[in-house]
């Protein structure tokens, strides 16, 4: 049915005497999704259509929340029908298989085609296993919504079996998690799962003390090499605080169902572990490697080189942002508040093309470095200036994401809730009605001092930079 879905829309284009001005977005992440927002915001004169193979929004760096139960799916992995409502962008839920670049046209795994004006490539990456052994089979990632869910199934599946084992060694191999990879994502997982764990199998009648979190990084440091680096001793200190072991210069070999065999030191070792967490590291997208662009046009990494306007060097009216793009003469990480940035400035040019408007760079202001270290506690570093950790470092982080967070309206619910909970619920059960008035003022007050300190800062960075 799709061939013949694709062929009359081939019969059908071929008799057109005109062009069909549509533009079409590739990938509904954060650079993606933002982009199609603003050029809804700011009245597009074309048609947008959205195409992604997922049917909600991800909001990857608030995953650890969802998994905790700290914040829910409605504000951490919306729907795109919901976020887009009223918004005039068209969403396709499916997968793109190819694009022909010379000849303006998307085809999807449904067999459905899309030609377009212009497009904006924005599909991410994809989680990265470098050959090792077992990984992708029997190791679980964080990256969506269905992945916080099947490591939730697992962990508890785990926990329920160790509560009604006798023999300590499968106990001890039950209660084992593994994390491969010391980056931000792998700090956080396991700062979270390692404060979360005890107490659920302490309600199961365990020994909470025979929890048993090991991180296995294949460098000598953790964060090495990332912009969160800055961030590494307050990590250091929280992990050792949470007992999670270190195994550093550890290069995972393959990964079985119930262990991880690693390198060390020119020796081979194995780690008993019913559950394994991967989190090291990121492959560029197979759509985007093959695409026909020259070698000489993308990255090391195969990542699409763009122009200062995020523009493709060789086909002006194709966009890429987000990890898929790598800005001639700039290194920027793969984060949330790098391809948020990009949305925003993508949506510029590509309107500024149909009003025949000067394209601008895009840029892009890195407002400091966020890490998550477990239930309610974060590190925040302002501009490599100011560090906050605890309960205020995670009230920054928090309240920085939520602020992102798709469309205003979905950015006020989910604030609004994320307050209630914080204020009334977790703060304020119980006191008296005058403390609540004080806190709840002072919380407010805090709040906007934050932003306030925020903002301040941001104005003292640009200003130093020009």
């Amino acid at each position: 049915m799709a061939p013949v879905v694709c062929l009359l829309y081939i019969q059908q284009k071929s008799v057109m005497s005109k062009p069909v001005y549509q533009t079409v977005i590739l990938g509904g992440g954060f650079a993606g999704l933002f982009t199609a927002l603003h050029l809804s915001h700011h009245h597009y004169p074309r048609s947008v259509i959205l195409i992604d193979s997922e049917e909600r929004f991800a909001f990857k760096p608030l995953l650890y929340e969802y998994f905790s139960g700290e914040m829910d799916a409605n504000q951490v992995w919306p729907r795109f029908d919901e976020l887009l409502k009223g918004s005039g962008i068209i969403f396709v839920k499916d997968s793109a298989e190819t694009v022909d670049l010379k000849n303006r046209e998307v085809k999807l795994a449904s067999g459905n085609c899309y030609n377009y004006s212009n497009l904006v490539l924005a599909v991410g990456s994809v989680t990265g296993y470098f050959g090792v052994e077992g990984a992708r089979e029997n190791a679980l990632p964080l990256r969506m919504g269905e992945d916080a869910l099947a490591l939730d199934k697992q962990l508890r599946e785990c926990l329920q079996r160790a509560a009604q084992m006798e023999n300590p060694e499968q106990r001890r191999n039950l209660l084992t998690v593994a994390v491969i990879g010391g980056g931000p994502s792998g700090i956080e997982i396991a700062c979270t799962v390692a404060e979360l764990l005890p107490d659920w199998y302490k309600s199961l009648g365990g020994n909470p003390e025979e929890i048993r979190v090991v991180m296995l990084n294949h460098g000598k440091e953790i964060l090495e090499g990332d912009v969160n680096n800055i961030l590494r001793p307050t990590a250091e200190q929280e992990l050792k605080k949470r007992q999670v072991e270190l195994i550093l210069g550890a290069e995972a070999t393959a990964i079985r169902p119930d262990a991880v065999e690693y390198k060390q030191n020119d020796k081979q070792e194995k780690l008993l572990a019913a559950t394994t967490i991967w989190t090291t590291g990121t492959n560029t997208h197979p759509l985007i490697k093959n695409l026909d662009i020259t070698k000489e046009h993308r990255d090391k990494h195969e990542r699409l080189q763009v122009t200062p306007t995020l523009q493709l060097l060789d086909f002006p009216e194709v966009f890429a942002g987000g990890d898929c793009a790598a800005m001639q003469g700039s290194s920027l990480p793969p984060t949330a508040q790098v391809a948020y940035q990009q949305g925003a400035a993508i949506a510029h040019n590509l309107k500024a093309l149909v009003m025949g408007e000067e394209l601008k760079p895009a840029e892009v202001n890195l407002l400091g470095t966020l890490l998550k270290l477990g239930i309610e506690n974060s590190a925040a570093s302002l501009f490599n200036r100011f560090e906050v950790t605890g309960e205020a470092g995670n009230v920054i982080r928090q309240g920085r994401y939520l602020e992102l967070l798709p469309t205003p309206i979905h950015n006020f619910k989910a604030t609004t809730e994320w307050l209630n909970e914080e204020i009334f619920n977790h703060h304020l059960n119980p006191v008296k009605t005058g403390d609540v008035v004080k806190w709840v003022g002072g919380a407010l007050v805090g709040a906007l001092v934050a932003r306030k300190l925020v903002q301040m800062l941001g104005e003292d960075h640009k200003n130093s930079q020009t």
